[in-house]
Formats: structure tokens, sequence, C-alpha cells
């Protein structure tokens, strides 16, 4: 091979010698976004309408459970059972009959936005407490995820993501297909505040505040998530 060949095919091959080492990092851009629902829509009172004409079935007033009206259910005060029967804290209270109320915590969205007031939020609302790490948890996400679809705007469905790791909360809620509004609580306030000590709770919570019922079985199916709706909040979701 004669010199000026040579020169000609040196730097060819040191071009393609480079292709085959680290590939270039991607540029950066902008993070994927979390599976779940902006929280902005907890801040209206569930009901098909919001012009503040009457809904149905609540005979002039702003919702099926409010007082006065004359239905069957959470209408009038009934003890709270939690599902698994253990006691304790609030839950334990309204297992001997005392009906109680969602603690005074603000709690930041999962996506992001203004904190969630937990004594503010309007019911009847469907409050699950979990965790990616936790088994029950995960069993139960997929037939909230189904109840929030069948209630539409009838009832609030919300997450609370507890002492988790936010990135293995996001990854599990993009597989699952996680849409509802979910608040991120890595210090465990909330479960604190109720006294629990273990993970899956589920808080039902009536049009007034008031906690009706609470399971923490970890066995929630489709069937029995709205069997206890329609029982402790007088919503249909089948």
């Amino acid at each position: 091979m004669n010199r000026p060949l040579a020169g000609l095919l040196l730097p060819l091959l040191l071009l393609v010698g480079a292709c085959d080492g680290t590939p270039p990092r991607p540029a950066a851009g902008p993070t994927s976004a979390a599976p779940f629902a902006d929280c902005t829509t907890l801040a209206r009172p569930p009901g098909p309408s919001t012009s503040g004409s009457a809904q149905p079935g609540s005979s002039g007033s702003a919702g099926p459970t409010q007082a006065g009206s004359a239905q069957p259910g959470p209408t009038q005060p009934s003890p709270a059972q939690p599902g698994s029967g253990a006691a304790g804290g609030p839950a334990g209270d309204a297992a001997a009959g005392t009906v109680t109320r969602l603690p005074d915590l603000r709690l930041p969205c999962f996506t992001g936005g203004a904190p969630v007031g937990l004594a503010e939020l309007p019911g009847p609302a469907v409050i699950n407490l979990w965790a990616s790490w936790c088994p029950p948890c995960r069993k139960e996400l997929p037939a909230f995820q189904r109840l929030a679809v069948r209630a539409g705007d009838r009832l609030h469905v919300l997450g609370v993501d507890t002492r988790d790791d936010r990135a293995a909360a996001e990854s599990l809620a993009t597989d699952f297909g996680l849409t509802y509004p979910t608040l991120f609580d890595p210090d465990e306030r909330l479960r604190r505040a109720l006294a629990r000590t273990a993970l899956p709770v589920t808080l039902f919570v009536d049009g007034q505040g008031r906690v009706r019922h609470v399971d923490n079985t970890g066995a929630l199916t489709d069937d029995t998530l709205a069997a206890l709706v329609e029982r402790h909040l007088d919503v249909p979701v089948r």
C-alpha cells in the first residue's frame, strides 16, 4: 500500500473505531409525566352537575348523603366497622360506635401543585393508603382503578402513597395504569394519625367528611369494594 492511500484510510479507521465505544449520552429532556391525575378535581364535591341543580336522589339537597333526607344507609350516623376487626386509634373508636373524621393534615399531590387538606376533602370519597413494596396493596390497586372508572364523578377515589420510593411508586402505577389522584406521604403522617400499624388501609368517607368504614384486610376485590361503597356511602357503582 502506497503512502498517499494509507494517509486517506487512517482517518476513516479512526472514525469507525469511535462508534464501538460508549454511546453518547442522550440529550436531557423533560421527565415523563406521573401516571396519576392531578389533584385539582378533589376540590369539587362529587356529583354529576356543578350548575347548582339538585342531583338525582337528593330531593333537592346537595347530594345523597346530606342530612335531613330520608334515605337508607349513611344518612343516619352509624358506626364505622374496620374490615379486619382490629381496633386502635380512630378506627378503634369507630368500631366502638363513634363516627370519626379525617385528620387535619395537608399532604402533597404526587403530580405536584398545592397540598391537599384531608379535612377539607369533599365527600363521598374512598381513600386507599398503599405502597409499592406492599404485596396486598399491589393486589388491591387494580380494583381501585376500576372503581374510579365506574364511579366517574359520583365519588372521589384517592390514593395515598405511603412510606414509599417515589420512582418505584410511579413505575408501579404506570404498569397498573393508575390514573386517579394520589397523594405522596413518605413520612406516613396519615397512617400514624389513624393509628394503623400496617398497609393497606382504606377509608370510606361520607358527604359530611365522616369516616363510615375502615378496611385493612388487604383483600378488597371489585365486588367487595363496590358493596362497601354502596352500603356505607350510598353511591351505586355497579
